[in-house]
């Protein structure tokens, strides 16, 4: 594991602004426009590609991750999803 994949989280973008924006609530003019201030944040975050990997990775329900909403992230599918033998 490379000391950027060890300690992404600490280096994006998302660590200087208040984390309840990467969280809207519903489907309202306010909250899509919460979500597009969020997915600006990440647009510009070095490691969104690994945010976005471990979220769809985790199967994490709700916020945007890597820039995407979980209706997005959940429109990828299992395609990026890490094979786990049964």
């Amino acid at each position: 594991m490379t000391s950027r994949t060890k300690d992404w989280r600490t280096q994006g973008s998302c660590t200087v602004v208040d984390p309840e924006l990467f969280f809207p609530a519903g489907n309202t003019s306010r909250a899509l426009s919460q979500a597009a201030r969020a997915k600006a944040v990440c647009s510009r975050c070095p490691v969104a590609l690994e945010c976005l990997h471990w979220a769809v990775r985790c199967g994490e329900p709700s916020g945007i991750w890597g820039g995407l909403t979980e209706h997005e992230r959940s429109r990828l599918g299992g395609r990026h999803r890490t094979h786990r033998p049964g």
